[in-house]
């Protein structure tokens, strides 16, 4: 057996993989550039301790270095690398003590006088003031007063006798480290891009997916609607949108353009067959009047006439048991959908059957809700009646009563057809459905008397025929106490 695959599982799947996947390689490479700037960021750190270490003998002399610092600065500071030194004189505490004394390259003393508040806005002087000992490694972006971007890299403090020196080291944003530092990863713009096209990827094949399984969906409600409505003026090919499935729709069309052909040609064959059996019959039939009729036949001939008679009452049954084969099997293929009066039907169907019942001394009880409306074809549903009908009455006891009704239950229609028989067997209740099984004395056992019939036990195949082709169930159960009931359960009608 070929096992069922389901879409929806895929899908799930593919969910995950397009959640998990980038998370792992998300990770991965976030690591290894966390790793890659911890490295860069302890290069530039320790160039800034190497010219810390390399002013320290200047700020740490008892007179004032000032006139030489911007000399020995430009030494070092250059376009990618920009140096500044504040200075907290001796006496002097807090971070508002600190004022910047050089820059290299050269800025203008106004705008170190806003870089040095905006320092103290961001609390980064405050690291190195209170000990003015030890060395502060950054990685934080600056907005510099004239709009550009910083990435401030080390503050290296110096303590000398005329107070407290702290070496600032920072580099643009555009430089070759910059872009990397003091900022997150996902923020980079390769990230980004390479995220929206990995999500432009994916919402491209969740798009994929959501087309096939409302194609899918599609098919599913017009096959629903051939199954239950009879829909014939909309086909598998309009309602198709991928052309992939194009051929798949046609195919469909064409199955069920084949199905209806069949249907109508087993119609059409059965009506010819019984109307071609049917008047052989009757013409027998008629034939065998005048014999009928005879004063005093010999007992040779009545008894020929008995089972010339009996033998074409058997050969009607099997005519109008063929044809209501014919008739089923036509009802399975293609059949018939609307709007039909349920409890109407019942009602009258109940009232030209209970002639025939009180004729066999037997009672009919009916218990019909009104208004009761399913969906369905109407001679499908006669047939039911009837058949279910005839099955009670044939195994009802005489004075014996025939339970009908019919109600509802949520949104669907409940039959039930309850005799006063000697019941089923446990092992049997499902088999009493099935083609040609029957559980009637055969024929000459003499145990019904004159009123013996031939019966096809096509009856109850029949009704489970019929009420499957039209979306519903039917079943069978012992009363508790005697006889056997039959349960129909049929779609109510929107």
């Amino acid at each position: 057996m070929v096992k069922a695959r389901s879409l929806t599982r895929r899908l799930v799947v593919l969910l995950l993989a397009f959640v998990c996947v980038p998370i792992a390689i998300y990770i991965t490479l976030r690591d290894a550039a966390d790793e890659r700037q911890a490295l860069l960021l302890d290069s530039v750190q320790e160039q800034g301790r190497i010219v810390a270490r390399a002013l320290a003998p200047l700020v740490q002399q008892d007179s004032s270095p000032l006139p030489y610092l911007a000399e020995e600065l430009a030494r070092y500071g250059n376009t990618t690398t920009r140096l500044k030194v504040l200075f907290r004189p001796a006496g002097e505490t807090g971070p508002s003590g600190f004022y910047f004394v050089a820059a290299a390259p050269a800025v203008e003393s106004a705008q170190l006088a806003d870089e040095r508040e905006a320092l103290l806005r961001q609390g980064i002087l405050s690291a190195v003031a209170s000990t003015c000992a030890d060395r502060v490694s950054l990685a934080d972006r600056y907005r510099a007063p004239d709009g550009s971007e910083e990435v401030l890299t080390s503050i290296t403090p110096v303590l000398g006798p005329t107070g407290c020196w702290a070496i600032v080291m920072s580099h643009p944003l555009e430089s070759f480290i910059g872009a990397q530092l003091g900022r997150p990863y996902w923020a980079r713009p390769e990230i980004q891009i390479a995220g929206g096209i990995y999500l432009l990827l994916a919402a491209l094949t969740l798009g994929v997916f959501a087309s096939i399984r409302r194609s899918m969906a599609r098919f599913r409600h017009l096959a629903q609607q051939v199954r239950t409505e009879g829909v014939e003026s909309v086909s598998f090919t309009a309602r198709n949108e991928i052309a992939e499935l194009s051929s798949v729709a046609r195919e469909f069309d064409r199955m069920i353009g084949r199905l209806r052909a069949s249907a109508r040609h087993l119609r059409q064959t059965a009506e010819d067959n019984a109307h071609a059996f049917k008047t052989p019959i009757a013409i027998m039939r008629q034939a065998l009047e005048p014999l009928k009729r005879m004063r005093e036949p010999e007992d040779r001939a009545r008894r020929a006439v008995q089972i010339i008679d009996a033998s074409i009452e058997r050969l009607d049954s099997l005519v109008a048991a063929a044809r209501r084969m014919d008739e089923a099997m036509a009802e399975l293929v293609d059949p018939p959908r609307g709007r039909v009066q349920f409890s109407a039907l019942i009602g009258r169907l109940a009232a030209g059957y209970r002639p025939l019942i009180e004729g066999r001394r037997l009672a009919l009880v009916s218990d019909i809700d009104s208004g009761i409306v399913v969906q369905g074809g109407e001679e499908l549903i006669e047939t039911i009646i009837e058949n279910i009908l005839d099955n009670a009455v044939g195994f009802s006891p005489e004075h014996g009563r025939v339970e009908l009704s019919l109600k509802r239950r949520g949104g669907r229609a409940e039959l039930r057809v309850r005799d006063q028989g000697p019941g089923v067997p446990e092992g049997d209740l499902e088999r009493i459905f099935e083609r040609r099984y029957s559980q009637r004395p055969e024929e000459g056992s003499g145990d019904q008397g004159d009123d013996q019939r031939w019966h096809s036990g096509l009856g109850l195949w029949i009704v489970r025929r019929n009420v499957e082709a039209m979306g519903g169930d039917a079943r069978a159960m012992n009363a508790p106490d005697r006889g056997l009931i039959v349960e129909v359960n049929l779609p109510l009608a929107d």
